[in-house]
């Protein structure tokens, strides 16, 4: 079952670049294309560079060596996307508070200049490779390139986790399903770089699966109505007890106070980059 053109194999190659291709029109029929515009164009290219590759695979006029030219190809041009979707999703997440966007778009620049040097050193120590240099350097190549994309998925959830910022349904979807495909990625082609794991074939399956289930999660979150919370028993008749006191604006809601919190912070920083 898990061995390189298998049914399962051709299955999990081409049904998830299929689904996010029919993922990309239904969304393109709402407003979700002006809101997500380089998600769409992510989705969409990550696509057909996938069903491209598979067509130069099982094709017999193509050499190995010509798959992986093409191959590192797509690396160069869908790692530019990674990084432009992340600032989609920072933009989304911190619109709303001007003064806390720049301080997170500062955080996380300085988290992604951290690990551009990270992945530098973890490039110059990668484990020799006998393979063409085209092939060892796409291994290397993606391990940097997945390295710093999901180090900065990561920072993008530790800012909203620090601020108490709430996210939109969108956007958390879109960040949840990359986040796990780009870490799990990170971890396999950290492997293969450094030469722990070495032509198996169970890293492709790990890898497609997990894209899979990320897909999932890109349909769950874009396209399931969010279920309404159902409303509160209705108090009882209490019209002969004595008046209560109005309740107090620490009773309020916890979203209520995140929010202030939020207003408040965002006030005041704007108070210190103005002195």
């Amino acid at each position: 079952m898990l061995q390189a053109h298998s049914l399962l194999w051709h299955y999990l190659w081409l049904a998830p670049h299929l689904f996010t291709l029919v993922l990309v029109v239904l969304v393109l029929r709402t407003d979700f294309r002006r809101h997500y515009p380089f998600f769409c164009l992510y989705l969409t290219l990550a696509s057909l560079e996938g069903l491209c590759l598979y067509a130069l695979d099982i094709s017999p006029k193509i050499s190995p060596i010509n798959w992986w030219r093409a191959f590192w190809g797509g690396i160069v041009l869908e790692g530019m996307l990674k990084f432009v979707l992340i600032g989609e999703l920072l933009h989304h997440l911190l619109r709303s508070w001007p003064s806390i966007a720049k301080l997170g778009r500062n955080l996380v620049s300085g988290a992604g200049i951290l690990l551009v040097f990270v992945a530098a050193i973890a490039a110059a120590f990668a484990a020799p490779d006998n393979a063409p240099w085209l092939v060892g350097s796409s291994h290397v190549l993606l391990q940097t390139i997945y390295l710093a994309a999901a180090g900065l998925i990561v920072s993008v959830f530790a800012v909203a986790a620090f601020f108490h910022i709430p996210w939109e349904r969108p956007a958390f979807g879109i960040a949840l399903g990359a986040g796990l495909v780009w870490c799990e990625h990170l971890a396999l082609w950290a492997l293969i770089a450094g030469g722990v794991v070495r032509n198996r074939t169970w890293v492709d399956f790990a890898n497609m699966g997990t894209y899979h289930i990320s897909v999932l999660i890109w349909y769950y979150y874009l396209l399931v109505p969010e279920k309404k919370r159902p409303s509160k028993t209705p108090p009882k008749d209490r019209s002969d007890d004595p008046p209560s006191d109005p309740p107090s604006a620490s009773s309020s809601g916890a979203p209520q106070d995140h929010e202030e919190t939020l207003n408040d912070w965002n006030r005041e920083l704007e108070r210190l980059i103005h002195q």
